[in-house]
């Protein structure tokens, strides 16, 4: 005796007895599933090989034979500006991947290597050209990139929809590719790093954040470089910029979520397609998290891609 499990039911059948069979129809299209390509070398700068971790929906492996393009994105985990750990969110990102997005966790150098601003930020634009010349290979659609970051990683994402194709970020790696968005998406990212800074300076000199103050501005002067890598100081009317999601929990005690607040609001002065979702009671990273939240995102791309 045989039992037909209807296609999309996620229970098991009730009532069903060891004697039965079930039966499932097979999946020809591969629908819904993804695969880890995990240690992608991007670039080398300076010697300094950076990763991509690439989620790719079964579809779209090299050797496919599903000639259509999908829509990229590319993610930046937090690391307060040293190294991310480009697999940390993979389990939240599969999904993505499953739904039709290929999704790159990206690496970049880390502030306290030797390697101050703007490497961080070039690095995350470098990834996205490499990504663009990977378009064939991988079936990506050029036309149709976001990038998405945690923390500072949504810091990079926002400065590199702020700056696409700037002649001043960018590296010899790819150049005549755009690192151009479609949209963004930033988690808690420091929207005035310059606040933190001046902060941190006069409330807690000795605090570990200053080490990163110091490794972010190298030769440099503070508080210029932070300023620099503020999003909300690098906001200019009359620019062409893309679409932002912005999230911040407002129990966020390392960045305060008045600093999206603010953000947000100087982008709708400034006529930008903008969004802000408050995250109650929510902290930095952790509780932040939730399948509402995910969701969200995940309309976001599909109406923004």
């Amino acid at each position: 005796m045989t039992y037909f499990h209807p296609s999309g039911r996620k229970d098991w059948p009730a009532g069903h007895r060891p004697d039965q069979v079930l039966e499932l129809p097979a999946n020809p299209q591969l629908q819904n599933l993804a695969a880890l390509i995990p240690d992608l070398v991007y670039a080398s700068p300076g010697g300094h090989d950076q990763h991509v971790s690439l989620l790719v929906p079964w579809t779209h492996l090299p050797d496919r034979t599903d000639k259509t393009r999908l829509p990229l994105v590319v993610f930046v985990q937090g690391s307060a500006w040293t190294t991310p750990n480009r697999h940390f969110e993979i389990p939240q990102l599969s999904p993505f991947a499953r739904q039709g997005l290929i999704v790159a966790s990206v690496t970049h150098r880390s502030c306290l290597e030797g390697h101050p601003f703007p490497a961080y930020l070039q690095d995350v634009k470098t990834a996205i050209r490499f990504l663009r010349s990977q378009a064939d290979r991988y079936g990506i659609d050029p036309e149709r990139v976001a990038v998405w970051g945690t923390s500072s990683g949504g810091n990079a994402a926002l400065l590199a929809g702020l700056t696409g194709d700037d002649p001043a970020y960018r590296t010899a790696e790819h150049e005549a590719i755009s690192d151009r968005v479609s949209t963004v998406i930033d988690c808690f990212g420091p929207a005035d790093v310059g606040q933190l800074y001046q902060l941190a300076s006069q409330l807690m000199p000795d605090d570990p954040i200053m080490t990163i103050f110091r490794g972010l501005a190298g030769e440099n002067d503070p508080l210029a470089v932070m300023e620099a890598m503020s999003p909300s100081r690098q906001l200019r009317a009359g620019q062409r910029y893309p679409s932002f999601l912005l999230a911040h929990g407002d129990q966020d005690m390392t960045v305060p979520y008045e600093q999206s607040a603010k953000l947000h609001q100087q982008m709708l002065e400034l006529g930008l397609d903008a969004h802000l979702i408050h995250v109650l009671g929510a902290p930095h990273e952790g509780s932040f998290w939730s399948e509402d939240l995910l969701g969200l995102f995940a309309g976001w791309l599909k109406e923004k891609l």
